[in-house]
């Protein structure tokens, strides 16, 4: 089997892109790869994650037709992780021998998601109650890649903090990586994220498998505090989800991502002209690659680049009123216009 895990835990603290349903599309992985450069190597993050797919829609010749797009992905994007969630072995496994076939460095099972739909499947976050399914899904991942590595994404608990007797029982499987999100099901992100017990949630999961490559996530608005929180806690690496939003270029910045900086790191704020340019960019992208995608996606990302800026929230709404990038296009190129002229 093919571990990349174990090569890139001993390079240091690395960083992945979280993955989020309608948000961490081709297109917008796209652009984070472009504009998240590190002076002249790759851009993006060291590691990517596609949204996650439904095994048991992947498992249908049906469901296969309409999924299989999800897992698109460029050469700009690797190394990348395909996740999938479900609850039913016998699909884990198909869905895994399929996209064994697709060119994926690993495969990541989503043991954390709290969204009730995948919940009350059995599958995501329900799995933390279910852990002897939990661990035969493991098994049927495996049996259906042998050659990928697979891990796992989970919360350190289902209604509450149950992380001492929950992942010492995953961890039995001999998973390549572990990513877990500091907050229990019944918290959502509704809570700060407890990175008081980092730590101790590190030396448990040592306890049991000291190779497995462990990463952090939940509430990591830097590179920098990222970077921090891993080393003094005993975790490899780092996921960054909600911070990415509005800001492709936060793996560019070691410093300073509140805002984003540009990507030869030099101490600068994007500029608004910049930031409107990047959002059109990505519109388009959207539109192109994902064709078969409602537009109304992307008006989460209207929300998150245009902020913090005059006249910001009347741009806003008319942005959001757009169905088409051409629309969208020309409404920001005008915006831009009257801002020189006023200036």
């Amino acid at each position: 089997m093919n571990n990349f895990w174990q090569k890139i835990a001993k390079k240091g603290v690395f960083f992945c892109l979280a993955p989020m349903s309608d948000v961490t599309d081709i297109a917008f992985r796209q652009i984070i790869a472009k504009y998240s450069r590190h002076g002249t190597k790759k851009g993006g993050p060291d590691i990517f994650w596609t949204e996650f797919v439904s095994a048991d829609g992947i498992a249908s010749i049906e469901g296969r037709k309409k999924l299989l797009p999800i897992l698109k992905y460029s050469k700009k994007e690797k190394p990348i992780i395909a996740q999938i969630f479900g609850a039913k072995p016998e699909n884990i496994k198909t869905t895994c021998q399929i996209i064994s076939k697709l060119g994926f460095d690993g495969i990541d099972i989503n043991m954390g998601c709290p969204d009730r739909a995948v919940v009350k499947q059995g599958a995501g976050s329900a799995l933390i109650n279910t852990p002897k399914l939990a661990c035969e899904i493991i098994r049927a991942a495996k049996l259906g890649a042998p050659k990928l590595p697979i891990s796992v994404k989970t919360r350190i608990g289902f209604n509450h903090i149950q992380y001492k007797t929950w992942l010492p029982k995953i961890l039995k499987e001999n998973i390549s990586a572990l990513t877990i999100h500091l907050r229990t099901k019944k918290e959502m992100s509704d809570v700060p994220a407890h990175f008081e017990l980092a730590k101790d949630i590190a030396k448990t999961v040592r306890k049991h498998d000291e190779k497995v490559a462990l990463i952090v996530n939940g509430d990591i608005q830097s590179l920098e505090q990222g970077k921090k929180l891993a080393k003094e806690t005993g975790f490899d690496g780092v996921m960054i989800g909600r911070a990415i939003f509005g800001n492709p270029w936060f793996f560019a910045c070691p410093n300073d991502h509140s805002v984003g900086l540009d990507s030869k790191n030099k101490a600068e704020k994007i500029s608004v002209k910049e930031k409107l340019n990047v959002l059109v960019e990505h519109t388009k992208l959207y539109e192109k690659l994902l064709p078969h995608r409602n537009f109304a996606n992307m008006k989460k990302h209207f929300k998150a680049y245009v902020n913090g800026f005059d006249n910001a929230k009347e741009l806003r709404v008319e942005l959001m009123k757009t169905n088409y990038a051409k629309e969208m296009e020309v409404i920001t190129y005008n915006y831009l216009k009257r801002s020189l002229t006023q200036k």
